[in-house]
């Protein structure tokens, strides 16, 4: 089974002109949860959902997807907004409202040990370093990693304008790095973690942190991947036509961790001695994963079937 961490988030994304909001279910790791399992992996949800009725929402979201919500857990505060604007590309801008909210409320109990059958654990994205929780998500993460039964995957997704310390949120995403076998980043979120650095160096220095494969979204430049056995290989966009963007690095990382059980590279040993046919056949298929979610508006990742008999 894959565990992803991490929030469950109301976007209200523009709808119909006139400045018309409609309320769609969003939040990284929820979107990463609803991809993993619409490409038809075990996938459990540690997340918090409010008991509102935008909670209700969410949480029907995940569990209509099939999504294993039996170790969520459930929270009278409000659940999280965020406004999302829309450029002229299609690419996604978000206003967040977190002050207290349900996700990041967690307790030592509820995040003591990943759920029974966990293979991979993923987060990422707020949850990671936003008070009072972070500390909580931390643990987890350093403690599965040390195990090294579970192979440990962090997407930062940072979120600059919601960060009251940088520096401190910079250091906290650093950290956990160190405790991730798998590090998936947009090319955004590098220069904000290595501002000095171009995208290979910043992988490179994740791999120094102890990460065995670093994978780096582009945009339209395509991805880039390199690996703890010295394998660097740069992958292609797909064209498109984009409706949007929201939730395609999500897209891509449930494509990712998707394709990675598929070759057998989901262990913490594996995961860095890919060789080239595998990583190849790796980005491919999450970068054609992010690919269809951005041909369709919100975060909507394809189905297993519907890639059957596609190129």
């Amino acid at each position: 089974m894959l565990t992803v961490l991490g929030e469950a988030v109301v976007d209200l994304a523009p709808s119909g002109g006139g400045g018309l909001l409609a309320a769609h279910p969003g939040g990284s790791p929820l979107n990463v949860a609803v991809g993993l399992a619409r490409l038809g992996r075990p996938t459990a949800l540690l997340a918090r959902f409010s008991r509102t009725a935008f909670g209700h929402r969410l949480r029907a979201h995940a569990d209509a997807n099939g999504v294993d919500l039996s170790h969520a857990v459930a929270d009278d505060r409000p659940a999280t907004l965020a406004v999302v604007s829309l450029g002229a590309t299609g690419a996604a801008g978000y206003d967040f409202y977190l002050d207290g909210t349900a996700d990041w409320h967690w307790t030592a109990a509820e995040l003591a040990a990943p759920p029974p059958g966990t293979t991979v654990l993923h987060t990422g994205s707020l949850a990671a370093v936003l008070a009072p929780g972070a500390d909580l998500v931390a643990g987890l993460l350093a403690r599965t990693h040390a195990a090294g039964r579970v192979l440990t995957s962090l997407d930062p997704n940072v979120r600059a304008a919601v960060l009251a310390e940088p520096d401190a949120a910079r250091g906290r995403l650093l950290a956990l790095a160190r405790h991730a076998h798998l590090v998936k980043a947009s090319d955004e979120d590098l220069a904000w973690l290595f501002p000095d650095a171009d995208v290979a160096q910043a992988a490179a220095r994740l791999l120094a942190l102890g990460a065995r494969l670093v994978v780096v979204t582009r945009g339209a430049a395509g991805s880039y991947a390199v690996t703890a056995g010295g394998l660097r290989r740069h992958h292609p966009a797909r064209r498109v036509a984009v409706v949007d963007t929201v939730g395609a690095g999500d897209s891509f990382t449930a494509g990712l961790l998707d394709a990675l059980v598929e070759v057998g590279a989901a262990t913490p040993a594996a995961v860095g001695d890919l060789d080239v046919t595998r990583l190849d056949a790796v980005l491919a298929h999450a970068t054609r994963i992010a690919a269809i979610t951005c041909g369709r508006a919100g975060a909507d990742p394809p189905r297993r079937t519907e890639l059957t008999g596609t190129a």
